[in-house]
């Protein structure tokens, strides 16, 4: 693919003197077909770091939102604010849903959705489609590889009561060769073996997180068994993570896949070519 990939919030800042960070994950991908925002972070911090960059939201075509947890789709508003075009995808069980995380103590990480704004701009997605040539939003994730194991502390509200989080609102999105995987809590390779097109890069969060003394998630030989697959599988394609990749997740991948995985930062803008 040809374009500019360009972090606009994440976890980490690549210039703390210029560049705000957040528990949140915002990325700009600008390609032949279609300027997308993907996801919005947790706050309208993605709108500073962009005008730091000299970045000019007015003019995205499409705002894609990977699922209904708020430090992905908390910054909607400041973006509906900036930008008066733009079609909104996004899953109605993400705008439906009520979601919990049970990290520490149990806490919504559900976010008010700006419904008025949204109403006429959304393109509410049930089943994988595609928009335009080269463009396809993906929600037919198989599970039959292994979830992240950080999914057990995510529940969601439905009208029939509180239950774990299946991530039935999780999207994936493919734009010329590029696939966003938003927080991944289908599970990478699932989500690779979802997309039926060709991919050059993976980008997004890959919701594998370092244990700590109160939670327990993948051990070494899970994170390297999962990293040797990816080498094995997927040959020809690049892997850009942050976000809810935790700093000891990211080392173990690293030394085994090597240059074929990469950090990204809040300001950091990629050119793919």
């Amino acid at each position: 693919m040809s374009g500019t990939i360009s972090v606009l919030s994440d976890n980490r800042t690549s210039d703390p003197d210029r560049f705000g960070c957040e528990h949140g994950l915002s990325v700009l991908v600008r390609t032949p077909s279609a300027n997308i925002l993907m996801d919005t972070g947790a706050s309208g911090l993605f709108a500073v770091n962009a005008a730091r960059m000299g970045i000019d939201l007015s003019d995205v075509d499409y705002v894609f939102l990977s699922h209904g947890h708020s430090d992905h789709v908390g910054g909607l508003k400041t973006f509906l604010d900036l930008n008066s075009k733009a079609k909104i995808i996004v899953s109605p069980k993400a705008v439906s849903g009520r979601f919990y995380s049970e990290r520490g103590r149990q806490h919504s990480i559900s976010c008010d959705w700006p419904l008025a704004q949204m109403r006429d701009r959304m393109i509410s997605v049930t089943d994988t489609m595609t928009l335009a040539d080269g463009l396809h939003i993906i929600t037919d994730i198989p599970q039959r590889h292994p979830l992240p194991l950080g999914n057990r502390l995510l529940s969601v509200r439905w009208e029939g009561g509180l239950i774990p989080d299946d991530f039935s609102h999780e999207m994936a999105i493919y734009v010329d060769g590029l696939l966003y995987t938003g927080c991944a809590h289908n599970g990478l390779e699932n989500i690779l073996e979802a997309c039926p097109w060709p991919v050059g890069t993976v980008i997004g969060g890959f919701h594998l997180l370092d244990s700590n003394g109160m939670h327990s998630f993948e051990a070494e030989e899970e994170l390297t068994a999962l990293a040797e697959r990816l080498v094995a599988c997927y040959p020809q394609v690049s892997f850009l993570t942050g976000h809810c990749t935790g700093k000891e997740a990211f080392r173990i991948l690293q030394s085994v896949m090597g240059s074929r995985l990469q950090q990204f930062a809040c300001g950091m803008q990629i050119d793919m070519k």
